[in-house]
This record gives C-alpha cells, sequence and structure tokens, in this order.
C-alpha cells in the first residue's frame, strides 16, 4: 500500500513540475529615463526576440529575422515601423517622435535603445504601448519611469495599453 502512494505521489510531482516547465512568460520591460540635461527621454526596451519576431510577422505578413546574422535591412525597417505603430510618448499632451539608436542581443532579448529629443519639463506623460500585445493576451509590458528622481511604473496588458503619469 505504501508503494502505491508513494509511486501516486511521485507521479503527480513529476507531473506538476514538468508542467512549468512548459509555461513561458510574455513579459518586456522598459525603462524611461529624464535627462534634464540633456532635454531628452531616454528610453531602454528589452524584449523575447521570438515574440517580437512572432508579432512583426504576423503584422505584415512577412517572415523576417531580426536579432539574427541574416537580418536584413528590411526586418529593421519593419521592426522600425511596427515600434512607430504600437508604442507612442505624449509629453504633456503632445505626441513626440520617438527616434531609434541602436539595439543589441543578449541571449534571446533584444535591447533597444531610443529617445526623445526637446523635452524641457515633464508635467504629464501619456502613454500607449501595445507592442506583441495585439495577438496575444499574456503579454505584459512593464515601464519603469525615473523622471527627476521620481520612480513610477506602469503596466500594460490586453485589457490597459494606455498609462498616464502626472507630475
Amino acid at each position: 500500500m505504501k508503494k502505491i502512494i508513494v509511486v501516486t505521489l511521485f507521479i503527480l510531482l513529476t507531473i506538476g513540475v514538468s508542467s512549468f516547465g512548459v509555461h513561458k512568460f510574455y513579459v518586456s520591460l522598459y525603462q524611461v529615463d529624464f535627462a534634464p540635461e540633456k532635454k531628452m527621454l531616454q528610453i531602454t526596451s528589452r524584449i523575447f526576440i521570438d515574440d517580437l519576431n512572432n508579432a512583426i510577422e504576423k503584422k505584415f505578413n512577412k517572415k523576417i529575422q531580426l536579432g539574427s546574422e541574416n537580418e536584413t535591412d528590411s526586418d529593421l525597417l519593419l521592426f522600425k515601423k511596427y515600434f512607430n505603430e504600437k508604442f507612442t510618448i505624449k509629453v504633456n499632451g503632445q505626441v513626440k517622435d520617438v527616434q531609434f539608436l541602436s539595439k543589441e542581443m543578449e541571449g534571446d532579448v533584444l535591447i533597444c535603445y531610443f529617445k526623445i529629443k526637446d523635452i524641457h519639463k515633464i508635467k504629464s506623460l501619456e502613454v500607449y504601448n501595445a507592442v506583441i500585445i495585439e495577438g496575444n493576451s499574456e503579454q505584459q509590458n512593464i515601464m519603469h519611469f525615473s523622471i527627476l528622481g521620481v520612480k513610477n511604473t506602469l503596466l500594460f496588458t490586453e485589457s490597459s495599453q494606455k498609462g498616464v503619469i502626472k507630475k
């Protein structure tokens, strides 16, 4: 009898542990810093490359290989177009141009650097962040903000793709 109980518990434990191994997290992280001496917002994003490629492929119906050695100029252009459609920031009520600076790979994460110029003072930030969210109900985009020593965080999901920070 003890052997049956031990074997049953072992099987249940194995099934339980293995189910955690298959679960994938759908999270992207963004850091937004206000650099008053440079009059700009500096933005860093960390996005899983496979999720990003899948989202861009679905949007434009074209296979891309962003972040790989086979990446093309066309892949980068599609990424920029996708990002400009899915990510916007209004500073003090005015839409600002988010400029792509560069990118690098760290494992399976694409790290991108952006900036928004000519920011003299921040009273409010209105953010729209739907990157990868369309078609992936589990995706969460977490944005951390540091503005003149004040830290804030916004969470973007399928049901909440807009957020506001007021000073």
